[in-house]
């Protein structure tokens, strides 16, 4: 990627020398300014993507992505994965020759997930692929066991409220866009508690799935009960969701050991490609 944005720079002070990018001090650019500016780049842009695509650069990110990810692994706010992830990125730019390499004290959320499973139990017995949701709270050590109710929407949920109440919430909606379809994700704990559910799982939010629980953020809010909340697979929503259409009675018991501890130190990693001609200069 250096690479890549040095090529990008460097074009910029051939084609832009002793120009200015923006006019500062001058009134807004017109719509019409601000397209020709961008127009401007379209040989600089298609130099960087030949670069990458067709030239030296090919594969480079992906290969260097992959020994990151190899390498260090998940990296979570406040884990010791993300501890060597720093370390490694910071040696990296440095090795790279990028300038003002630096890290910069900052406390991050510390949520673990700890130890979790989810286990139908009625009309079969069959294990359900979880994930935790970030910032999920635990289950009771026993564990919670109680009837599924599954619905593919929120107004679904709130008009079947009273049949919600005690009842793990299996959210099987249907995939229209990660923007749209995400708010399951964000939301669902909040809303599936409001009717007095005590747990929810969440058909992950992907257009694809190998039997692949996909995870992600959740928000609680200050008014509403906390309840656990985990994704699930896509063919797990969907078998629920079938099993529940005929009528089948679902007994779900879950599992989850999640702790939320307070801040811990971390840092950003900071560094520049500082410019020849204007060095003062962001």
């Amino acid at each position: 990627m250096k690479y890549l944005f040095l090529i990008f720079l460097m074009n910029l002070l051939h084609h832009y020398t002793g120009k200015s990018l923006r006019r500062y001090g001058s009134s807004l650019k017109s719509f019409e300014d601000i397209k020709n500016e961008i127009a401007g780049y379209t040989n600089i842009a298609k130099a960087i993507i030949d670069l990458a695509v067709h030239g030296k650069a090919q594969n480079r990110s992906y290969e260097r992505l992959a020994v990151f990810a190899d390498t260090i692994g998940p990296r979570l706010s406040g884990s010791k994965n993300l501890e060597a992830a720093i370390k490694y990125m910071f040696s990296a730019l440095q090795k790279d020759g990028l300038e003002n390499v630096h890290l910069e004290p900052v406390k991050v959320p510390h949520w673990e997930r700890g130890e979790e499973f989810a286990v139908m139990l009625e009309p079969r017995n069959h294990s359900i692929a979880i994930l935790g949701l970030g910032n999920s709270i635990a289950t009771p050590p026993e564990g919670i066991t109680a009837e599924v109710i599954v619905v593919a929407s929120f107004d679904e949920l709130h008009k079947r409220a009273q049949e919600a109440k005690g009842k793990i919430v299996v959210y099987n909606e249907p995939f229209i866009s990660y923007g749209e379809t995400v708010q399951y994700r964000l939301q669902g704990a909040v809303e599936a508690a409001k009717v007095g559910a005590v747990a929810s799982l969440i058909r992950s939010i992907a257009s694809f799935s190998i039997h692949s629980p996909h995870t992600g953020g959740q928000s609680y809010q200050p008014d509403v009960p906390q309840i656990p909340t985990a994704c699930i697979s896509v063919e797990d929503a969907e078998m629920m969701s079938r099993m529940s259409l005929r009528g089948t009675k679902i007994v779900v018991h879950l599992k989850m050991c999640a702790k939320t501890y307070p801040d811990s130190p971390s840092f950003n990693t900071v560094a520049e490609i500082v410019g020849s001609k204007y060095p003062e200069q962001v």
